[in-house]
């Protein structure tokens, strides 16, 4: 055990050293103080902005993850479609077999008759609703209408028709008479009435006021495609349909292998009740 406590000169220096060293280093921390003098005040108005900054963030990116709705036609709406808009499969049931007997909804409250939906749900859905115009303008197209009606054989032949003489159509100016006359000549003459939903700027109200004083008696003949064998070249021929929509027609078509009735083409989402009116006339389902 003496041979453990017996240390040389450099060495006993050594251990007071590493004495003085523990001892000064206790003195120094019981008796100064090493905590940050600075509180950091949760309430101040930086850090509030910078929390309600932070909260409209989160707000935000909440919003973004929640599926998008857009206008749509409650006549055409699909399982799936109705599904992401948060219908049941009773409600969407009960507007297929709604339809399936060839009804028709044309307002917000028919929706919901048709459905069942609850008042909460469609309060959600009503800004997005799309119904057919020539459905919903019925009773202010009739309105709209002079009391007198004119019969086939006194109407005039849209074929045979002046600008000056469509201009006293209320709606059709000088830039749209114009317009129905070139779209007229460009086909070599109207083949139907229902052409005139193809006029860029035509409104549909405006139509029905002019058949009542014009129709197409001397029709040009249509060379009609089947539309489970024509191409989307073929298809953008017909007047009105872009290049864009011709394609959609086809791949549409391609996708369910043959199309059985040309309605089915009103599922297409770009395709209306109007631009149907028009492909109909050029199209057939065989």
């Amino acid at each position: 055990m003496k041979s453990l406590f017996l240390f040389n000169k450099g060495q006993r220096n050594g251990i007071l050293l590493l004495l003085i060293l523990i001892i000064s280093s206790l003195i120094f921390y019981h008796f100064i103080d090493l905590s940050d003098e600075e509180v950091l005040n949760l309430n101040s108005p930086e850090i509030l902005a910078l929390q309600k900054e932070l909260d409209s963030l989160h707000l935000a990116h909440a919003e973004d993850k929640k599926p998008k709705i857009f206008p749509f036609n409650p006549n055409f709406l699909t399982d799936y479609r109705g599904y992401s808009l948060g219908m049941s499969n009773e409600e969407i049931d009960r507007l297929l077999a709604f339809r399936g007997k060839g009804n028709w909804v044309n307002s917000p409250e028919d929706f919901q008759k048709a459905t069942g939906v609850s008042d909460s749900l469609l309060s959600v859905l009503k800004p997005y609703l799309k119904f057919p115009d020539f459905k919903r303008n019925t009773t202010s197209a009739k309105s709209a209408f002079p009391s007198e009606i004119l019969t086939h054989s006194e109407k005039i032949d849209l074929n045979l028709a002046t600008e000056d003489q469509l201009r006293e159509i209320r709606g059709i100016g000088e830039v749209l008479s114009k317009r129905i006359i070139s779209f007229r000549d460009r086909l070599g003459g109207f083949s139907h009435e229902n052409q005139l939903y193809a006029v860029y700027g035509l409104d549909s109200l405006v139509i029905q006021r002019a058949l009542q004083r014009f129709a197409v008696k001397t029709p040009k003949e249509i060379q009609r495609m089947n539309i489970n064998t024509a191409s989307a070249s073929d298809i953008s021929t017909i007047p009105g349909i872009s290049f864009d929509q011709a394609k959609k027609i086809w791949e549409f078509r391609k996708l369910r292998g043959r199309i059985s009735d040309l309605e089915e083409l009103l599922k297409i989402e770009e395709i209306s009740e109007f631009k149907f009116r028009v492909i109909q006339l050029y199209l057939f389902a065989e």
